[in-house]
């Protein structure tokens, strides 16, 4: 089995063949090509590739399936004696990626 861990956004993200990831959103259009080129380790069967940081020839191509939006969180700010409550919402965007190929050079 061949995958790559790939870093997008400051976290990290186990991409293989076919299936799909969803990272930080990114300014890219549906349907788009996108190419991660910072991967931090590259697995094909029994050979192992550690990066320092990075391993280089080593990419990921992707197509932006969607964007999406997580669960939404509520954020509460209590002050207690002087009657200040306050509630806010947030839900956070997401682009969805179809990983397509993982290329070594």
């Amino acid at each position: 089995m061949k995958y790559a861990i790939v870093e997008s956004g400051g976290k990290q993200f186990k991409a293989v063949e076919g299936s799909t990831i969803e990272v930080d959103l990114l300014s890219a259009e549906v349907g788009q090509s996108v190419v991660l080129d910072s991967v931090l380790l590259l697995v094909d069967g029994e050979q192992v590739a550690v990066g320092t940081p990075v391993v280089s020839g080593a990419k990921v191509n992707a197509t932006v399936a969607g964007v999406i939006k997580g669960p939404k969180i509520y954020v509460f700010h209590y002050g207690q004696k002087k009657r200040i409550r306050t509630r806010v919402g947030h839900r956070q965007h997401y682009t969805r990626l179809t990983v397509d190929s993982i290329v070594t050079e």
